[in-house]
């Protein structure tokens, strides 16, 4: 396989770090995002890549790391672009572009992201790989005009609108590029056991973190790293189909209705692209 310049968001820790240790030995040359320096710097030492440190709470920090990254990648674009990083936080407090936070790190910013990128991206015929969750389908429902309000709801509700977000996202990527030769995917990692909702408050806390949710079919994050490096060292159109949602390997249909609406796709698209200051 040829070597691929692979940038890879929320690589400081679970699905992410173990994706790059997998990546590693294969030549790729990667660049990894995250937010905590030591633990970027860690992952990046032990599989020879290069980091770099960003908070997605903060648009002005994405619009750096653009930067940086566009400037890393030089004349030859960015092969694949892995849009991981994500969370759920359930803080009560808007962030300060004045979103709420887990609707921000988890679409605003990897939108913005993915946007500023898109010359490098396409120079190189390169794809997009999105990080969603089937919470999408269980508690996403989204409302454009409220998008990104910090509003008296589960913090599950907000993690559902955004992945769905994400999958929305994925689509539009697809459709308004991929005759021009970039690629984009979604895909659920699975229900992986790490420090995943350790900052929220409620039920994905209680999940994932009590002794009850210890009892429950988790996976490894070495098992949810091999699903994403998969992806990543995948070829569209072969391993994988441009547009889709992935789930265990395969695509699936079982997807929230409103990720078939591909009038809310474009609507979501040019509101995001407001939201963000993007013409």
């Amino acid at each position: 396989m040829t070597p691929r310049t692979i940038i890879l968001t929320g690589a400081s820790d679970g699905i992410g770090a173990a994706a790059a240790r997998l990546l590693s030995p294969q030549g790729h040359r990667l660049l990894l995002v995250g937010r905590s320096p030591q633990k970027i710097a860690a992952v990046a030492g032990e599989t020879g890549a290069e980091p770099f440190v960003a908070d997605f709470a903060s648009l002005a920090e994405v619009r750096k790391l653009a930067e940086r990254l566009t400037d890393a990648a030089g004349g030859d674009g960015i092969d694949v672009l892995a849009n991981n990083a994500g969370g759920i936080f359930g803080d009560p407090r808007p962030t300060v572009d004045g979103f709420e936070k887990t609707f921000q790190v988890n679409h605003l910013a990897p939108f913005l992201l993915t946007n500023l990128l898109l010359p490098g991206l396409r120079r190189a015929d390169g794809s997009v790989v999105n990080t969603s969750s089937a919470a999408h389908r269980v508690f996403g429902h989204l409302e454009l005009e409220r998008l990104g309000e910090v509003r008296q709801v589960s913090a599950r509700r907000d993690y559902g609108d955004a992945k769905l977000a994400t999958v929305l996202f994925t689509r539009s990527l697809h459709r308004r590029f991929h005759d021009d030769g970039l690629s984009a995917v979604a895909f659920h990692p699975g229900v992986v056991r790490t420090g995943f909702a350790a900052g929220s408050r409620g039920g994905m806390r209680m999940i994932y973190h009590s002794a009850l949710g210890r009892m429950l079919p988790m996976i490894s994050a070495a098992q949810g790293g091999a699903n994403l490096a998969w992806l990543l060292e995948g070829t569209p159109g072969v391993t994988w189909s441009s547009g889709r949602y992935y789930h265990r390997y395969r695509p699936t249909s079982r997807v929230h209705p409103q990720a078939e609406d591909l009038d809310l796709a474009d609507a979501l698209w040019r509101r995001s692209a407001e939201m963000v200051g993007l013409a």
